[in-house]
């Protein structure tokens, strides 16, 4: 199941909602899930820079096809755009592993 990792990128400390974003994705993998991770997109913008919409509206295409999208706490505009975009869309949001049911 593709569930899509929503969280902080620019909001606070980078590194850290790195490292946050990476770390719910490895605990979703040890599960069985596939997760989408849009914070890996920083190494894109590094190379070739691209508008904060431009990203925004590539993370929201790859949301469309997620069985399920996990908010990560912490505040992010760009987060809570993608938790309204997945509940228009009936995509069920988890805000904790426990949330997720075991494969």
């Amino acid at each position: 199941m593709r569930v899509y990792v929503a969280g902080p990128y620019s909001t606070g400390n980078l590194d850290h909602n790195l490292r946050t974003a990476l770390k719910a994705a490895e605990a979703l993998l040890k599960r069985g899930y596939a997760p989408y991770v849009p914070h890996l997109n920083h190494l894109w913008q590094l190379a070739f820079p691209h508008s904060y919409e431009t990203w925004l509206r590539l993370d929201m295409e790859f949301l469309r096809v997620c069985a399920a999208v996990w908010r990560l706490p912490g505040e992010s505009p760009g987060a809570d755009r993608e938790v309204r975009l997945a509940k228009l869309r009936r995509i069920p949001v988890c805000y904790s592993l426990t949330d997720f049911p075991p494969l």
